[in-house]
């Protein structure tokens, strides 16, 4: 019986964290870079929303250091679902949610599977 592959990874746990971590540096860019296009849709672009905007990406960034605590994986995608109930503020935050709520569920899928045990054969081998 043959034994199971390793992943290949030198350190898998810090490659999952680096995914996580640039993934949440991206969504604070694009966060930080929507206040103007938001302003040109139209809506009403006003203090309260700037600063959810400003606070989200600052989360955004604080979480991203924080990946090698386990509670922190949960805690972006409730900063994800805080981002689609923002969208009563204005509707493009509400897009955003969900575009990296949705990236998020695939960063989580490719961290458990990553970080997953190898699996083992359980069939007898055939001869």
């Amino acid at each position: 019986m043959s034994e199971p592959q390793p992943s290949g990874l030198r350190n898998p746990a810090a490659a999952a964290r680096g995914l996580g971590a640039g993934t949440l540096i991206l969504e604070t860019v694009v966060l930080l870079l929507a206040i103007q296009p938001m302003r040109m849709l139209g809506g009403d672009l006003t203090g309260a929303t700037i600063g959810v905007i400003l606070a989200a990406a600052v989360a955004c960034a604080a979480l991203a250091g924080l990946l090698r605590r386990d509670w922190a994986w949960y805690a972006v995608a409730v900063l994800q679902g805080l981002l689609m109930l923002a969208g009563f503020l204005h509707w493009a935050l509400a897009g955003v949610g969900l575009l990296f709520g949705l990236v998020w569920l695939y960063v989580l899928n490719v961290r458990r599977t990553i970080l997953a045990p190898p699996k083992r054969d359980t069939e007898p081998p055939r001869g």
